[in-house]
């Protein structure tokens, strides 16, 4: 996913471009202090998602929006919140209020990432979290692996994780099949696993999850034949 940012703070633009960093699926193409040169590149370059403030010289940021292709998921940033409802009629995907921290940014973006549409995602695939006050719409097929921390359980993605207060179990009966509990703690995604030995999996080259002894028999069962459960 490519992506944009339009702003004429520059303390702003560095700010989103280090939260960035921390997702590979989302490619910083340009930064742009000035509407109208970002227009100009929107009209030659394809783009998926634009961060876009909104009190701007030239050119605002709701107008600016209102110029886009529909195709372009917009995330409004600015240190007034007098904008909020104008930017949802323009449907937006989220309306940050600066100074935006990064847990506020994570749950944006995740917004963006775990909430494919309807016409790309296979519908079975899709699970409610809530998380807080939100309730997510999750493609399962995007989740790596589960951890329980205390009373709540952490749905972790390539670039970000949901936290969701829930037990192990109540995380199981909502999940499809080709996920499988290796320890009390954890729950993964065969389909996202890329070797495994008798203690632990490898999830995507990344984590190394734990096979403890409850479990093992049916763990190594299910990925040696590699039958769901």
């Amino acid at each position: 996913m490519k992506a944009i940012i339009v702003d004429d703070e520059p303390k702003a633009i560095q700010l989103i471009t280090s939260y960035l960093e921390h997702f590979n699926s989302i490619e910083l193409a340009a930064t742009f202090r000035n509407g109208l040169k970002a227009f100009e590149y929107l009209s030659k370059e394809p783009i998926d998602l634009i961060f876009l403030d909104i009190n701007m010289p030239h050119i605002s940021g709701i107008s600016l929006s209102k110029m886009l292709p529909e195709n372009i998921k917009v995330i409004f940033t600015t240190a007034y919140s007098d904008y909020a409802v104008e930017s949802y009629e323009i449907q937006a995907v989220d309306y940050l209020v600066k100074p935006i921290s990064l847990e506020r940014f994570i749950k944006s973006i995740s917004r963006i990432l775990t909430h494919n549409d309807s016409s790309n995602v296979d519908n079975k695939n899709i699970i409610l979290v809530k998380s807080g006050s939100e309730t997510f719409r999750i493609d399962s097929s995007l989740i790596l692996f589960l951890e329980k921390d205390g009373n709540y359980m952490n749905y972790n993605f390539v670039s970000q994780k949901i936290m969701a207060r829930e037990t192990v179990q109540e995380s199981l009966d909502k999940l499809p099949n080709n996920f499988i509990q290796t320890h009390k703690s954890y729950i993964v995604n065969t389909d996202k696993i890329v070797s495994f030995g008798k203690n632990n999996v490898n999830m995507m080259g990344k984590e190394n999850i734990p096979i403890s002894e409850t479990f093992r028999s049916e763990v190594v069962k299910r990925l040696e034949n590699n039958v769901n459960r």
